[in-house]
């Protein structure tokens, strides 16, 4: 009974932190609205150039009708990241901006696997997990984090011998950009967490719009 009624107490502990639970989707909408809005800003600032990239099938995306997935990209980006940090209609904006990850992660970042930035330690990879289930693409990350560990090992030497490793490597180490679909899937995961859950209490527009007009 004793120990019931400590794991009751513990419980209620618990429990009693989810006054708070307004912070979780505020923390998500504060973290995901600057990427989205600036990732649309830029694509506005150079239009023409983006059409271009979207419809172009040898050095883009070749997709149909470019200008209006252009003018689609960043009207979900631009308005879906300012509705993130009003906490206005997140439920239906997030619909949009997931839409624009999916298209994202399949045209873009999809024939590049998993990571963004390349492994290149096996041992520490979710691939060495995975390998030995057959999932896909798991035995080529390791094969790629193996080729990238030589490359940067080759890079690391020359820099070393011809110039100033010390300051190139004064504000973190050498990477390789692979550019897979990890950031694209982790924000759509995070979106989708607030399609569920929405804005939040307290910190949001649809809030209160919810307690003046839905009650």
């Amino acid at each position: 009974m004793c120990v019931i009624q400590c794991g009751n107490k513990i419980q209620n502990l618990l429990d009693a932190t989810r006054s708070l639970d307004f912070l979780a989707p505020l923390a998500l909408r504060l973290f995901l609205a600057p990427i989205f809005v600036l990732a649309g800003w830029h694509k506005l600032q150079n239009f023409s150039g983006t059409v271009e990239w979207m419809g172009d099938p040898e050095f883009g995306l070749g997709l149909p009708l470019p200008w209006l997935m252009a003018f689609l990209a960043i009207s979900a980006e631009l308005i879906g990241g300012i509705c993130l940090v009003l906490g206005l209609a997140v439920r239906w904006m997030v619909i949009p901006m997931m839409i624009t990850m999916i298209v994202a992660a399949t045209t873009v970042h999809w024939e590049n696997g998993w990571f963004a930035i390349a492994s290149t330690d096996g041992e520490t990879s979710i691939a060495s997990l995975l390998e030995p289930m057959g999932f896909p693409g798991a035995k080529e990350s390791l094969t790629n984090g193996d080729a990238v560990r030589e490359r940067l090992d080759r890079a690391e030497e020359l820099l070393q011998q011809y110039g100033d490793y010390d300051w190139i490597t004064e504000k973190g180490p050498l990477v390789v950009l692979n550019n897979g679909i990890e950031f694209a899937t982790t924000y759509f995961i995070m979106l989708l967490v607030l399609f569920f859950t929405g804005a939040g209490r307290w910190v949001s527009l649809d809030y209160w719009i919810h307690r003046v007009f839905r009650r």
